[in-house]
């Protein structure tokens, strides 16, 4: 894919690894749309960023209310999903409200987000623009962790509805890759919403993920397991 020209929204672009990807996507002449949760946060977006949205995957309301936006006003060629929350501890100690946030943070929002955005995804395919969804899914997906109970289960929810979607759209000229790097630096494991994280050996830098992801776009490659990275 010739990234040059092509017009691409990054979710959670406030992010650190959200944050690389914007600038990487940027340095190779793709137009960027970022997404934040809140205004402070859109304040973490790079400069470089085209436009900056907001969107909470925890509102179903906030998902319609961008995707309505995006399908007025731009095409999107590419989606990268870098957004997600984690939790640690016994799956005995886990709180509903932990459940719930994982759920809708990590599956139901990307879920509602990318069938909502099919539209924009298929008008790309035809105009010959070989669109491509990203999912930063995880090591997590392969291989579920104890004391991860709960973030695995997201993590592996959504990478099921990843490898259908990729059947399913190939026919439309979509390409749905399930990205599932190990630890990244990232800083995500500071900011769990439940538990504590034990000690991760040192992981990779958001640098090498970012640049890594972007590669396999370039290349069309439809497969990113935590092998390749």
């Amino acid at each position: 894919m010739n990234l040059s020209g092509k017009r691409f929204l990054v979710i959670g672009g406030s992010g650190v690894l959200g944050g690389e990807l914007v600038k990487l996507l940027h340095s190779k002449g793709v137009s960027v749309l970022a997404t934040a949760t809140s205004n402070d946060s859109a304040a973490k977006v790079p400069a470089v960023a085209e436009v900056r949205l907001l969107l909470d995957y925890q509102n179903p309301d906030s998902v319609t209310t961008l995707t309505d936006y995006l399908k007025g006003s731009t095409q999107i060629d590419g989606i990268i999903n870098a957004s997600g929350v984690v939790a640690f501890g016994p799956a005995s100690d886990l709180s509903l409200e932990t459940i719930k946030r994982l759920t809708q943070v990590n599956f139901s929002g990307p879920v509602q987000l990318l069938s909502q955005l099919h539209p924009m995804l298929a008008a790309s395919a035809a105009a010959g623009n070989e669109p491509v969804i990203v999912n930063i899914t995880g090591v997590v997906a392969e291989s579920p962790l104890p004391n991860l109970a709960a973030y695995s289960s997201s993590k592996t929810a959504i990478a099921g509805f990843l490898e259908a979607l990729k059947r399913e759209w190939r026919r439309d000229g979509i390409r749905v890759i399930s990205a599932n790097p190990g630890h990244t630096e990232t800083g995500l494991a500071t900011r769990a919403i439940q538990g504590v994280a034990p000690s991760f050996p040192q992981g990779m830098t958001p640098e090498h993920v970012a640049a890594r992801i972007v590669s396999a776009i370039e290349a069309d490659e439809k497969e990113l397991a935590s092998r390749a990275f």
